[in-house]
């Protein structure tokens, strides 16, 4: 037997390559199992926040609309639609101003590369 071989099967490399096989796999597990969980929570919360945000504002939407029926019993009868009328238009405006947020802030900046 070469005597390089036995270099080969003395413990010390093969205990060496196995430390290089433990680094390369707890590095591998840290730059990307790591910071795909992080995105995941970050997705998740971010949807949940954003569900419950929807949900806040329909229900206060709804509130309004039961408000202006209430303090105007003058909107009653013939001029029913006018409360649902203001609702709707409040709704446009902050679905509006929704979009203006989102397409003023970060999406413009990424939109305007620099040539």
């Amino acid at each position: 037997m070469p005597a390089w071989r036995k270099l080969l099967k003395g413990p010390s490399i093969q205990r060496d390559v196995q430390e290089i096989r433990d680094l390369v796999v707890r590095y591998i597990k840290e730059e990307t199992v790591q910071p795909l969980k992080d995105l995941g929570r970050f997705a998740l919360y971010g949807a949940l926040g954003s569900v419950f945000v929807g949900f806040g504002t329909v229900m206060l939407l709804l509130g309004a609309l039961r408000m202006l029926q209430d303090v105007f019993p003058v909107l009653d009868g013939s001029l029913s639609w006018i409360p649902y009328l203001v609702i709707a238009v409040l709704a446009a405006g902050v679905i509006a101003l929704t979009a203006w947020r989102i397409l003023s802030g970060e999406a413009r900046r990424r939109l305007k590369k620099p040539s």
